[in-house]
């Protein structure tokens, strides 16, 4: 535990002007980032008695090492630097957002030549159209389907598309009229497009002309005693009204806005995020956070405005933004949502009215969105806090080890052997820092070699990483977390356990390496599958663990992990060695133009036999390139015949082996 007085910037030395900080831990790890009007002012309330701080900010100064700032411009600068470096740093002590799920929008990609309706998550891309976030797919595709019968838009996959337009016939939903089968020419593709349109317009809320005018064909058509085309009509209508009662109307005068509340307790904080388009709920999302940092509620909300709109632009961004409370700096969030959107943005307390009733069901959201999560979570902290006690118990260590780091070795008989890491903090997977290694110093099979170079070359890295961070003797003006291309450094934290996937020979190997490096604050354990008994470093007697325990439950899913990271390598690996051919070892010669030479001949053995002035035929192929192209497939030696595993064939001729899977002599058993 630091003494904040040891790292307190000298008077004088922090400017009073607006900025940006940054926390650091004594492995130079940024903990905490903040913004502030007056840095001088902000970072003095953190150097004060600690009895006189909240208990979170006292850890929080308390486990720093060191603290640093940026001058910036104007608030809004500070605002979009803040929401950068909590996104590349993830420090532990600001408020994250824990979204368990990517919510699932209804998106019409209008970017193709025949737009498609489909469910899709993840970030959005350009010139596709977005409708939601909806808090379930079933939602959207109930949505979709009663929508189909009026606007047959495309809903099929490429693969589905291109083969109907090959075999000239239409899937199911362009016999039963949910589709206007564009594949086989029903419509052009001017006529799709506006299909599309429509449907977009509809979605949008734009509903009162579409439905009056289809009332109006729907009276004509019977007048003229077309009665088939009348009763189509009407049930168009009921279809497209079903579908509007799924989004209900809750604001009269067609507002788009975004109404945002926030429930909390001491610990843990639900914020629930109703968007409105067109007067209607359009979508609804929520995120739970434990409140790490002293924070308010009007810190709360500006947090949830930068996860909200970080990424996003133009009318993802709505018109008006309802909150519950402003926050501090209203000012420079308005501006910087203006400038996401492109126009003003009004941001603001509903203080009457409709707005503020929808808030107040916004609010009842956030509060069962919060007590639910408090009952699902209350047995998981309990069971992680258990199983990391459990371990430093069993395993006599000073403190519960809250990063966990595994190594294991994979091969088959000796061929493509590689190494995972896996890394576990809190008794959580953080896959980010998941690791991959290729053994460099041998060939064979030796798991206790491998786990010796494997353990020595992440080790020597984090010393490697120490003397680069300036830990001793920092450079001016270097940022020791970040590599010369502004990525964050790999290997920069030490772990408190090592777990490595074997018995004793295996801990011993991974002990010798950390002792020959000089690391002596590092704990070495192995879980043997046999009997999934622990071992330690020189014990001849294994610890073991009752079957009940916590803490060898969340050590078998650290092994697991380490496990099936390390075998999905390794097939990795031996599949694209065992695809691989003639052509892979000519220098310079790419996938594109590769496919463009099998094609061109048909195979390789075709290719082989062609000539300089033959191979120079092939669009993208050089003098030069035939050239290196002839005297490589000349050294290469000819490769055996090919056989159908279907039907037992010899096949006479090479021929190449479809994209993305193994040829039918490298089929994977």
């Amino acid at each position: 535990m630091a003494d904040p007085s040891s790292y307190r910037p000298e008077p004088g030395q922090i400017p009073d002007s607006p900025g940006v900080y940054r926390f650091r831990d004594e492995h130079r790890r940024v903990i905490y980032v903040g913004k502030a009007k007056s840095l001088r002012q902000r970072l003095a309330s953190y150097f004060q008695d600690i009895a006189n701080l909240h208990p979170r900010t006292a850890t929080m100064v308390t486990t720093a090492a060191s603290v640093e700032w940026t001058v910036v411009s104007t608030e809004v600068e500070a605002l979009q630097l803040e929401y950068s470096w909590i996104k590349e740093f993830d420090p532990r002590f600001n408020v994250k957002y824990r979204d368990d799920k990517s919510y699932p929008s209804l998106a019409v990609t209008m970017n193709e030549q025949y737009p498609r309706v489909q469910v899709m998550r993840g970030p959005k891309k350009k010139g596709v159209r977005y409708f939601g976030p909806y808090g379930h797919a079933w939602a959207i595709r109930e949505t979709v389907d009663l929508m189909l019968r009026v606007f047959p838009v495309r809903t099929c996959s490429a693969g589905v598309f291109k083969r109907s337009a090959q075999i000239g016939r239409p899937c199911l939903l362009g016999y039963i009229g949910k589709c206007s089968a564009p594949c086989v020419g029903r419509v052009t593709p001017e006529e799709h497009r506006e299909l599309a349109e429509d449907f977009c317009d509809f979605m949008a809320g734009r509903t009162g002309t579409y439905l009056t005018r289809l009332e109006q064909q729907m009276h004509e058509a019977a007048e003229e005693m077309e009665y088939e085309k009348a009763a189509r009509l009407r049930d168009d209508i009921g279809a497209l009204r079903r579908a509007m009662e799924k989004n209900a109307v809750v604001l009269a005068d067609a507002t788009d806005a975004d109404l945002i509340a926030v429930a909390e307790d001491e610990l843990e904080a639900a914020v629930q995020i109703f968007h409105v388009r067109g007067g209607r709920v359009r979508g609804q999302r929520g995120w739970v956070t434990d409140k790490v940092e002293a924070v308010d509620t009007a810190g709360l909300v500006e947090h949830a405005l930068q996860q909200l709109y970080g990424e996003e632009k133009g009318e993802a961004v709505p018109k008006e933004v309802l909150v519950p409370v402003l926050p501090e700096d209203t000012g420079a969030l308005g501006q910087w949502l203006a400038g996401r959107r492109g126009s003003n943005v009004s941001l603001r307390v509903p203080q009457r009215g409709d707005k503020k009733a929808l808030m107040e069901t916004v609010h009842r959201n956030a509060q069962q969105s919060l007590a639910l999560h408090k009952t699902k979570r209350a047995s998981d902290l309990t069971t992680r806090s258990r199983a990391l006690e459990e371990i430093a118990e069993a395993l006599e260590l000073d403190g519960a080890p809250l990063r966990i780091e595994c190594f294991d070795i994979s091969h088959l008989q000796g061929d493509d052997v590689v190494a995972s890491m896996v890394v576990f903090e809190d008794g959580l997977a953080r896959k980010s820092e998941y690791r991959r290694f290729q053994i460099k110093s041998f060939e064979g099979q030796d798991d206790v070699r491998s786990m010796h170079e494997v353990v020595s070359r992440r080790f020597r890295r984090y010393l490697q990483e120490k003397l680069k961070t300036g830990e001793w003797s920092p450079e001016d003006g270097e940022d020791p977390l970040t590599e010369d291309d502004g990525r964050p450094r790999r290997f920069a934290y030490p772990p408190q356990l090592v777990v490595v996937d074997g018995g004793q020979p295996q801990v011993a190997a991974a002990k010798r390496a950390l002792e020959e490096l000089g690391i002596d604050d590092v704990a070495v354990c192995g879980l043997a599958k046999r009997l999934e008994e622990v071992w330690l470093p020189g014990e001849d007697d294994p610890v073991v663990l009752p079957r009940t325990s916590e803490g060898l439950y969340l050590l078998q899913r650290v092994r697991d992990e380490a496990h099936r990271f390390a075998i999905q390598y390794q097939r990795n690996k031996r599949g694209k060695r065992l695809k691989s051919g003639p052509l892979d070892e000519v220098p310079g010669l790419g996938e594109s133009r590769k496919q463009a030479l099998v094609k061109h001949f048909g195979s390789v053995k075709k290719l082989r036999q062609a000539t300089i002035d033959q191979i120079c035929e092939v669009p993208g192929i050089g003098r030069k390139t035939a050239e290196t192209v002839a005297a490589a497939l000349a050294q290469a030696p000819p490769a055996g015949p090919a056989v159908n595993t279907a039907t037992g064939e010899i096949m006479e001729d090479e021929t190449p082996a479809p994209a993305g899977a193994a040829s039918e002599r490298g089929t994977e058993l």
